[in-house]
């Protein structure tokens, strides 16, 4: 099994917490001791693994220059969801899906997968084509998201949205040009958000494909929001409906 760097305190403790049989390694930069440094360092012990005291150059190295703040683990991928009948089948009440169109951003996609944790949404998809896949940068910024949530990255995007038809799953596309606002759509049944790049917001088919549309009504001189805060506020609505 092809084993995979992670790096950042939250990106490691959360996988140390959450299935410490698949790291395989750690390493920690011997400069730091400080109580970040400390509180993951219990955590690391009292899940029983060990770790390897480091220079900085030697984590510079390990991660390519990235910003690893002295930690660095090579770990086991954890299983997951793989396919789309595999996520519905396992979701009990109401789904919550979040669909990517054209983000790239490995930030954005991070920052997706960190939203999506908090709300409970059962999985993110995206197409293969032109979309970020899961890499460490992705996991730094999800905060140990991308351990708990799939990332399905599919052949064909509008496809699968018909697939989450015939699950009873509402398609919902955000488009600025929408003349419904946000709170207008019944997101307490099972509901898909499908958000494009900003800027180039969803492609054609993609936007033909949803069941309906809908808009974030903000005000101010920004013409659009970032994916990532669209993604939350769209699940922070969820959230809010199905508590009410």
């Amino acid at each position: 099994m092809k084993l995979k760097t992670v790096y950042g305190f939250h990106a490691v403790k959360a996988r140390v917490r959450a299935a410490p049989e698949s790291v395989m390694e750690i390493w920690v930069d011997q400069a730091r001791n400080d109580a970040r440094m400390r509180d993951l360092m219990t955590a690391i012990a009292n899940s029983g693994l060990q770790v390897r005291m480091v220079d900085g150059a030697r984590l510079d190295k390990l991660v390519g220059g990235a910003r690893h703040q002295g930690v660095v683990a090579r770990v086991e991928p954890v299983a997951m969801a793989r396919t789309l009948d595999e996520v519905v089948e396992s979701i009990e009440g109401a789904a919550l899906i979040v669909v990517l169109d054209g983000v790239t951003d490995p930030h954005n996609l991070g920052a997706v997968l960190r939203s999506a944790d908090a709300f409970g949404a059962h999985a993110v998809i995206a197409p293969k084509d032109k979309a970020v896949g899961l890499n460490a940068t992705v996991e730094k910024v999800a905060s140990g998201a991308a351990e708990t949530v799939p990332y399905l990255m599919v052949t064909n995007l509008a496809r699968s949205l018909d697939e989450l038809k015939e699950h009873q799953i509402w398609t919902v596309a955000m488009d600025a040009d929408a003349p419904k606002t946000l709170d207008r759509i019944d997101a307490k049944s099972g509901v898909a958000w499908v958000l494009g790049a900003e800027g180039a917001g969803l492609r054609h088919l993609t936007r033909k494909t949803c069941d309906e549309a809908a808009r974030i009504p903000i005000g101010g001189s920004v013409e659009s929001l970032n994916v990532s805060v669209s993604a939350a506020i769209c699940l922070y609505e969820t959230a809010r409906q199905r508590a009410a």
